[in-house]
């Protein structure tokens, strides 16, 4: 495992955690909290450190089902969060002090149902978002990890939020449909924002429906990137004008997907293409300009 503290100049070894990886296709994904604090999880366990990967220990999701699926993990002023769903039909936000060894389910974050999902965002604010069967949204904001104020759902009925962050004061989220609309291999899309934390969101043009979402960033108020695939083709919709128009870039013909599409800042954003254990293998991509054009980043 390697590091970077200059957005991909120079890295650094670190040690590796003692997971696996999963047989089953879930991706290891890696958390950075800060440069000593990282999380890691395959979608069934968690693991943790607190100083850059010198020792490792395991985290605990007290009463979690058997099978269930931890969809993302963060940490937010000084506590641990994730988010789990497939819980014993239920998607469950889990929550405990940073360094604590087991997170325990944080009351009336949840929602019931047969498919659940949902998504955490920690910048500029926490944000969580939980839906069930593309018919319910449940929406709750923080500023400090603790107290949780319900807030007004950042999409319509019958569509799921992929959460962007709060950038210059203003919250983007972008809101999906059904992964069969308009047609198989598609997906409608708009990017809906809000004018402050907390506060009603409202829609702007929709974005290209080309690929199902896999992956959503937002670097500033105005520019945001959609991770989608489609027909064995992985695409980039970027937005430089909050939404009002988009460019396509095929960013590969791998059919592998996209994941983990980040934004540190306003101008470096990273995403992975592909799988470890494809033919293809997986390529780490970096943008230095806010998500306009991406390359492959070797992990020199």
């Amino acid at each position: 495992m390697k590091a970077t503290d200059d957005g991909g100049t120079h890295w650094r070894f670190l040690q590796a955690p003692p997971v696996p990886y999963p047989d089953n296709h879930n991706r290891v994904r890696i958390v950075a909290a800060d440069d000593q604090h990282l999380y890691v999880t395959d979608g069934t366990e968690i693991r943790a450190t607190r100083d850059q990967g010198k020792h490792w220990y395991a985290v605990g999701l007290a009463g979690a089902a058997a099978k269930r699926y931890v969809a993302k993990v963060v940490e937010f002023a000084g506590r641990s969060f994730a988010l789990v769903t497939g819980d014993g039909g239920a998607a469950n936000v889990y929550a405990g002090a940073a360094g604590a060894p087991v997170l325990t389910p944080a009351p009336g974050l949840r929602i019931e149902g047969e498919n659940t999902g949902g998504d955490l965002s920690v910048r500029g604010g926490l944000q969580i978002v939980l839906d069930a069967d593309h018919r319910a949204e449940r929406y709750w904001t923080s500023h400090d990890g603790v107290a949780f104020a319900t807030a007004p759902s950042p999409c319509p009925a019958g569509e799921n939020a992929s959460l962007g962050g709060v950038q210059d004061g203003q919250v983007t989220a972008l809101c999906n449909s059904g992964p069969a609309v308009p047609q198989p291999g598609h997906m409608m899309r708009e990017l809906w924002r809000a004018r402050r934390f907390g506060g009603i969101f409202s829609g702007t043009a929709a974005a290209p429906n080309t690929g199902i979402t896999l992956s959503f960033g937002a670097a500033t108020a105005e520019s945001a990137t959609v991770a989608a695939e489609g027909g064995a083709a992985e695409f980039l919709h970027h937005t430089t004008d909050g939404g009002r128009t988009w460019s396509t870039t095929v960013l590969s013909e791998h059919g592998y997907g996209v994941a983990d599409l980040a934004f540190p800042d306003n101008r470096i954003g990273v995403l992975v293409e592909g799988l470890p254990d494809a033919e293809s293998g997986a390529r780490l991509y970096r943008t230095t300009d806010g998500g306009r054009t991406w390359h492959p980043l070797a992990l020199g």
